[in-house]
């Protein structure tokens, strides 16, 4: 589902395609977070995001790490003609699949 931008600067629903466009993207963002936490996670699946456009792109996601375990992670995407790769730039752990995806 994506909504239309309401208000300027705040995080809004997006689909999938938005942020899952490749494979060594979400690799590189699972290696971030797995360094982090310290802790090597079966499974990296998103499954329910927000955006925010800034001077690149804020990704709000939720990722599903293990059967019932879940993280919530910001991520951030320069813009094109800077070559960065993404990072990520804050996490929350402990979630379930019902904690709602809020800013933070």
């Amino acid at each position: 589902m994506v909504k239309k931008i309401t208000s300027p600067g705040g995080m809004h629903e997006t689909s999938a395609q938005a942020w899952c466009t490749g494979r060594t993207q979400r690799s590189r963002v699972k290696s971030q977070l797995e360094e982090k936490v310290d802790k090597k996670f079966p499974m990296f699946k998103a499954v329910e995001f927000r955006s925010q456009v800034v001077a690149g792109m804020n990704y709000l996601i939720k990722v599903q790490v293990d059967e019932d375990e879940f993280v919530h992670i910001r991520v951030f995407e320069s813009l094109p003609h800077e070559s960065k790769p993404v990072a990520l730039t804050s996490y929350q752990t402990n979630k379930g699949r019902h904690d709602e995806l809020a800013e933070f």
